[in-house]
């Protein structure tokens, strides 16, 4: 049930578990002041995340203190910012959950209109979750109550985030990966892309196939990296 009520999220995050095991596990949160960025820094990085011709019109998102506040309103749909490693899997390789102590992870998206509605307030309480100091296991048990209460929208179409930001760090063993696209495919399995390599170059489902929060990743071609400005 938890695998199922916790789908959305930083697929990619997944790749790097390995890589972050070898390493010496982090079990605590650092200093909030560790997860924060300067203003401006912030939002340059998360307008990284898509090509400037939705950025210039998106509205941003930064991290406070208090939790991801509106840096700028925009009149597209579109929503920018920049998720920490309080997104990373907590229901899946015991690996990945450690990123969620990740401080220095950045993982700047930018949230078509309809994963603005639905995705974004899914990674809005997890960040409100972790700020607070919950684990892993609070984080998912948390989600999970404002799903099932209704405090959570319901994902029950496709919906897409653009990832493209050279300067980001998902994690040891990824780094900034590589430019992506994000699809929430609902039902999804990974056969239905022809059994795609996890992490590879072509389509593949990966966190939560056949579910309503089946997440397909659409790697682009590395050019498309975009460096903040």
């Amino acid at each position: 049930m938890r695998r199922l009520m916790h789908g959305v999220m930083l697929a990619t995050l997944g790749n790097v578990g390995v890589a972050l095991a070898q390493s010496s596990p982090r079990r605590e949160y650092a200093p909030l002041r560790e997860y924060l960025m300067p203003r401006d820094a912030e939002v340059a990085l998360a307008t990284s995340a898509a090509p400037t011709s939705i950025t210039r019109h998106a509205t941003v998102r930064i991290l406070t203190e208090s939790g991801y506040q509106v840096a700028r309103e925009g009149d597209n749909g579109f929503v920018c910012l920049v998720l920490r490693g309080w997104a990373a899997p907590t229901f899946s390789l015991a690996e990945n959950r450690e990123l969620v102590y990740y401080a220095p992870l950045r993982a700047p998206i930018c949230y078509d209109p309809v994963a603005s509605r639905t995705v974004l307030p899914y990674q809005v309480l997890r960040a409100r979750l972790g700020m607070a100091g919950k684990n892993p296991d609070q984080i998912a048990d948390g989600v999970q109550a404002a799903y099932a209460k209704g405090e959570l929208p319901r994902i029950d179409g496709v919906a897409s985030g653009y990832m493209f930001p050279a300067d980001q760090d998902l994690g040891p063993g990824a780094g900034a990966w590589r430019p992506h696209v994000m699809v929430f495919t609902p039902y999804y399995v990974n056969s239905m892309l022809g059994g795609n390599e996890f992490g590879g170059t072509l389509p593949f489902v990966s966190d939560d196939a056949g579910t309503p929060f089946a997440v397909t990743v659409i790697p682009v071609d590395a050019t498309l990296a975009r460096r903040a400005r």
